[in-house]
């Protein structure tokens, strides 16, 4: 599980630089990667606030997939 201290740089690298904290998190060669910097170059406010989707909510360690059962005994 990720420190507070680097939840709270992700974020502020995802508000300064919206591509740059999608590349940092999720790798420049993803999809992810191309939507965050399509959106940043229509709109700076779009491309932040996916930025801090991906960051905050896709994938964090330790949640469950959707669909995935939760026990698994």
């Amino acid at each position: 599980m990720a420190s507070n201290m680097e939840v709270f740089c992700e974020i502020l690298i995802a508000i300064l630089l919206p591509p740059l904290g999608v590349c940092l998190k999720r790798g420049c060669c993803t999809l992810e990667f191309l939507i965050c910097l399509v959106l940043t170059i229509l709109g700076y406010i779009p491309g932040i606030i996916y930025a801090l989707y991906v960051i905050v909510y896709q994938n964090r360690e330790g949640s469950h997939e959707l669909g995935a059962p939760l026990n698994t005994a």
